[in-house]
C-alpha cells in the first residue's frame, strides 16, 4: 500500500537511487571494441531494460535445444550514454539485479569486473572511473550466453532484471547495509534490532546523528531512536539500535502487514542530510517441529506450496511485475501460500511482490555444485559438448560470493522463510545413487513408490565401501551452510534431497535444519521413524491428490511444493514441438488448468465444484459390468505423476457418445444434471481419488453440477454445448495503466457462439489490433506445443482463446485494442494510460 511521508521526514538527502533501465543501446553480436567509449554505436538498436533477447526469436528445433526451450543464446552488447553531475562529496555505484550470463562491465573504457552467474545481484563502484560532470559517460556490458544449453530450463539472455544507479554521500550506508531483526514477538509488543553499516569515505573525521524511525503499515511512526556517531577517515562501523513496537501487526500469508525502517544519516549541520535509507520488513516468527510441523507466529500452518521457474511465458525472463502479480493472484485464489523458487535466486521485485501479497518463499541458491548435471537428461552429466557447460565450472570460485550477495539483498524480506543450498545435488556425486541400491540391475521395483532395497546400516556400509567423491558432497555442503549462517541465522537451511535414504546417513541431512524430500512420499514414515528429531517435508511433489493426502495424514510433514505452479519453458529435449512442460496449475499463458481446481478444492474451505469432460475412449476410465466408471488400471490414481490426465472443459461431443464427466469439489455431496434431469447424487467420502465421476451419453444442452454444503449452501458450475464461432469476446484485466513504462495489461480473446457461449473445441487464427501509447509484449495461447512466435500480434488459438500482453509507455493517452478472425470480431477495449 502507499504510505504517507512522516512529518519528521527531512528533505533533499545527498544520496539518491536512480532508475537506470531506460535509454540503452543493444547489438546481438560480439564487438570487443565496444568496451571503449569512442566506439560508434549509432546503428545499434534502442531498447529499455529489463531485456531478454532470446524470447524475441522464433522457436528453432535445429539451432535451439528443448532443454532451454528451443530458443537461441549468443553474445550481446549493451551500452548506455549518460551524464552525471558528481560532486566531490558523492560516490556512484551501478547495481545489476541479474544478467544472464557471463557478464563483463566497463565504465568509460575501464574494466570494472565480471559476474558469471546469471541469477545473483552485483554492483560496482563507478566513482574513480567517471569523467568530469560536463562530459558524457559510457557504460558498456558484454553478455556471453553462447553456451545456450547451459541449463535444464529456459534462462533467457541479457540484462533481464533491473539496473539502478546509486549516488551516495561519502558518508553513507553501503548497498544492502541495513539488516532488520525481530528479537522478540508477542501480541503485546515486538522488539526490533537493526544492524546498520556506516562507511566514511571522506578524508577527514565525520560526526553526526543516526536516526531510525519505524513506520507502521498505516504510515504512522511507532518507534524512534537516535545514536550519535564519529567515524575516522576511511572507517566503517556497525550501529545496532533497538526499538520496541507495541500492539504489533504481524506479517502472515493471510494478512501480510509491512513495516518500514527509515534510517537517516544526519551530519552536524541542520541541512547536512547524507542519506535516507528505507527498508520494508515484517514482524513474524517461524519454526519447524519434527513432530508437529511448521509454525508461523506460534500457529501451526500447512505449507501449500508450488515450485516456480523464473520465466514469464511470452515475456521470457524479463518479466514485468504485473505479469507475476496476475499469476500469483491466481495461485493465491487456489489457496497456495508458499513458493519454492527453482532453482536459483529470484529478482528483487519478485520478493517485494511476495512480501506484499503474502507468500512464504524458499530461496534456492544453486542447481549444481562441484559437478555438472546433464542439461538435456538431468541427473549426472552424459553430454560433453561445449554449449552445455554451465555454472559448475564457476562454482568453486564464485559460489561464496554469489550466495552471500543474494543473502545480503534478501534477508530483510519477511516472505523468505527458508534458504535452500541446492536442488537434487546427490545425482552428481556418484556414491549417493550407487549406495542407494535403487539403480542396481536387480532392483525391479519403481523408485518413486518403493522403500530402500537395503536397511540404513547396509546403505551406510555400501556408501563407506565406495571410492570417495572428490570433492565430497558434505564438504561442500558444510561450506554453503557456514556461509549462509554467517549472514543469517534466523531462517532454517534446507535442500531438496532426491536420495534422502543416503543423505540421512552421510552427514548431509545433519547439516540441514529442515530436510526437503524430492518425490519421496514413500520415505516419510521410514525417515520419521529412523530420524525422529529431524524436521522433514516435501519440497518437490507431484501435483496430485495422493501427494497432499500423504501430507495431511502426517502432522510431522509441514507441507509440500507442487512441481509446478505455472508451466515453464525448457526441459523438453527432443520433444519438438513441445517447448514447455505442462505440469503447472496454470499454463504458460497463466490460464487455469483443471488441476488448479482440484487443488483449490483441497486447499480452500470455500465450497467449490468444477466440471470437466472426456469421451470414454480417450479417458483413463472404463465402465465396469454395472455401468460404473472405474479406472482402467485399478489404483492408478495413487501413482499419477506430474501431468494431469487429459480432460476437456467443454460439452461438445457426438450424439450418444459416452462421455466421462468429472467433478472436482470439496462439497460432501454433488448432484449432476443434464438439461434439468438429475443424473444422480454422489458423496465425496465414496471417491477414493476425490473425483466425482459419471458416464453420460452425450446430448446437446446444459451440463450442471451442484455441490451441497453442510450449512445448506449450494454452489454450481455448468458447461453448455457451443455452436460454431460467431464472435470474439475480448476481456482485459485492467481498464487503466500507469504511464511509467512498466505497467501491463492482459487481454484474453475467447471465441464465442451466437449466444455468447465460449467455443473451446474449435480453433481460429486471431489478429490483435493495438493503437495508442503502449507496446505489444507478445501473444500466446498457453499450449505447451505452441511454437508460434511470441513476438507477434496474431496467432492460432488453443481451446478457442489467446492472450495478448500490453505494456504502457511513458506517454499518457488512450489505447484501443480489438481482435478479429476473418469475419469474426470483438468489441474494442479502451485502456487509459495515465499518470
Amino acid at each position: 500500500m502507499p504510505y504517507p511521508a512522516p512529518s519528521i521526514h527531512p528533505a533533499n538527502p545527498i544520496s539518491k537511487t536512480i532508475d537506470f533501465n531506460f535509454n540503452w543501446l543493444f547489438s546481438l553480436d560480439d564487438h570487443p571494441e565496444a568496451s571503449q567509449p569512442e566506439y560508434n554505436d549509432r546503428s545499434w538498436r534502442s531498447i529499455r531494460l529489463p531485456h531478454d533477447w532470446s524470447i524475441e526469436f522464433p522457436f528453432d528445433p535445429v539451432n535451439g535445444d528443448g532443454a532451454t526451450g528451443y530458443l537461441p543464446g549468443g553474445t550481446g552488447w549493451y551500452r548506455k550514454h549518460f551524464t552525471l553531475d558528481l560532486q566531490y562529496e558523492h560516490l556512484a555505484f551501478i547495481l545489476f539485479d541479474g544478467v544472464y550470463n557471463n557478464s563483463q562491465i566497463w565504465c568509460n573504457g575501464h574494466f570494472l569486473g565480471q559476474n558469471p552467474y546469471g541469477y545473483s545481484p552485483f554492483w560496482f563502484d563507478l566513482t574513480s572511473h567517471l569523467e568530469p560532470a560536463s562530459q558524457e559517460q559510457v557504460l558498456a556490458v558484454r553478455v556471453d550466453h553462447s553456451r545456450y544449453v547451459d541449463s535444464r530450463w529456459y534462462t533467457g539472455s541479457g540484462i533481464y532484471r533491473d539496473v539502478k544507479l546509486a549516488v551516495k554521500s561519502r558518508l553513507h550506508i553501503p548497498i544492502w547495509g541495513v539488516r532488520v531483526m525481530v528479537t522478540h514477538l508477542s501480541p503485546q509488543h515486538a522488539s526490533v534490532s537493526l544492524e546498520i553499516t556506516l562507511q566514511n569515505s571522506f578524508t577527514n573525521t565525520r560526526t553526526g546523528l543516526l536516526r531510525t524511525i519505524i513506520l507502521a503499515p498505516d504510515g504512522q511512526a511507532v518507534g524512534q531512536t537516535e545514536q550519535p556517531f564519529a567515524l575516522d577517515a576511511g572507517q566503517k562501523i556497525i550501529c545496532s539500535p533497538s526499538l520496541t513496537i507495541t500492539q504489533p501487526f504481524l506479517w502472515h500469508p493471510e494478512h501480510p502487514y509491512l513495516y518500514r525502517a527509515i534510517v537517516y544519516v544526519q551530519g552536524n549541520k541542520p541541512d547536512e542530510l547524507h542519506e535516507i535509507y528505507e527498508v520494508p520488513f515484517g514482524l513474524r516468527t517461524i519454526a519447524f517441529d519434527p513432530d508437529r510441523g511448521f509454525f508461523i507466529n506460534g500457529q501451526n500452518m500447512r505449507i501449500k506450496g508450488v515450485c516456480l521457474h523464473h520465466d514469464g511465458g511470452l515475456v521470457g525472463a524479463a518479466v514485468p511485475v504485473g505479469v507475476w502479480r496476475r499469476r500469483l493472484a491466481a495461485l493465491k485464489d487456489a489457496g497456495c501460500n508458499a513458493l519454492r523458487l527453482a532453482h536459483n535466486p529470484p529478482s528483487q521485485t519478485f520478493l517485494d511482490l511476495c512480501d506484499e501479497m503474502g507468500f512464504l518463499v524458499q530461496v534456492e541458491f544453486f542447481d549444481e555444485w562441484d559437478n555438472p548435471k546433464d542439461k538435456r537428461l538431468n541427473q549426472h552429466e552424459r553430454h560433453s559438448d561445449p554449449v552445455s557447460r554451465g555454472y559448475a565450472e564457476h562454482f568453486p570460485v564464485w559460489a561464496e560470493s554469489d550466495l552471500k550477495r543474494t543473502i545480503l539483498r534478501d534477508r530483510n524480506h519477511p516472505c523468505v522463510f527458508q534458504w535452500s543450498i541446492g536442488n537434487e545435488i546427490e545425482w552428481t556425486y556418484p556414491r549417493y545413487p550407487k549406495a542407494s541400491g535403487y539403480f542396481e540391475p536387480e532392483f525391479q521395483d519403481n523408485y518413486f513408490w518403493s522403500l530402500p532395497p537395503f536397511s540404513p546400516e547396509e546403505i551406510k556400509a555400501r556408501f563407506d565401501a565406495l571410492p570417495p567423491d572428490q570433492p565430497e558432497l558434505t564438504t561442500t555442503a558444510q561450506k554453503l551452510v557456514r556461509w549462509t549462517r554467517a549472514l543469517d541465522d534466523t531462517r532454517p537451511i534446507t535442500a531438496n534431497c532426491i536420495l534422502p535414504s543416503v543423505s540421512h546417513l552421510t552427514g548431509y541431512a545433519d547439516l540441514l535444519d529442515v530436510v526437503g524430500y524430492s518425490y519421496r512420499q514413500v520415505m516419510y514414515d521410514f525417515c520419521h521413524t529412523h530420524y525422529p528429531h529431524k524436521p522433514i517435508m516435501g519440497t518437490e511433489n507431484f501435483g496430485q491428490w495422493h501427494e497432499w493426502k500423504h501430507v495431511i495424514e502426517r502432522p510431522f510433514i509441514s507441507g509440500m511444493f507442487i512441481w509446478t505452479g505455472v508451466d515453464y519453458m525448457g526441459e523438453s529435449h527432443n520433444m519438438w514441438p513441445q517447448k514447455s512442460r505442462p505440469f503447472g496449475l496454470l499454463d504458460l499463458a497463466g490460464f487455469k488448468r483443471p488441476s488448479f481446481f482440484m487443488f483449490k478444492s483441497l486447499w480452500q474451505d470455500s465450497p467449490l465444484v468444477y466440471l470437466t469432460t472426456q469421451c470414454i475412449d480417450r479417458s483413463i476410465y472404463r465402465l465396469d459390468p454395472h455401468g460404473q466408471v472405474v479406472e482402467r488400471e485399478p489404483g492408478a490414481w495413487k501413482r499419477r505423476l506430474w501431468e494431469w490426465h487429459p480432460v476437456n472443459e467443454h460439452w461438445n461431443y457426438q450424439p450418444g457418445e459416452t462421455v466421462v464427466v468429472e467433478v472436482y469439489s470439496n462439497c460432501p455431496e454433488v448432484e449432476l444434471f443434464l438439461n434439468n434431469r438429475s443424473l444422480g447424487r454422489q458423496r465425496l467420502e465414496a471417491q477414493e481419488d476425490r473425483i466425482f465421476k459419471w458416464a453420460v451419453p452425450f446430448e446437446a444442452g446444459t451440463l450442471l453440477a451442484v455441490g451441497w454444503h453442510p450449512n445448506g449452501q449450494t454452489v454450481q458450475h455448468y458447461l453448455q454445448t457451443a455452436a460454431d464461432p460467431a464472435g470474439i469476446e475480448l476481456h482485459c484485466d485492467r481498464m487503466s495503466l500507469q504511464a511509467d513504462g512498466y505497467d501491463v495489461a492482459h487481454l484474453t480473446a475467447q471465441l464465442v457462439d451466437i449466444y455468447g457461449v465460449p467455443v473451446r473445441h474449435v480453433e481460429r487464427r486471431i489478429v490483435f489490433s493495438v493503437e495508442g501509447p503502449c507496446r505489444v509484449l507478445g501473444v500466446d495461447n498457453g499450449a505447451p506445443d505452441n511454437v508460434q512466435p511470441f513476438q507477434s500480434n496474431c496467432l492460432t488459438t488453443a481451446q478457442g482463446r489467446a492472450l495478448l500482453i500490453l505494456q504502457s509507455s511513458t506517454q499518457t493517452g488512450t489505447a484501443t485494442v480489438s481482435a478479429v478472425s476473418g469475419p469474426l470480431h470483438s468489441q474494442p477495449v479502451i485502456l487509459k494510460i495515465q499518470n
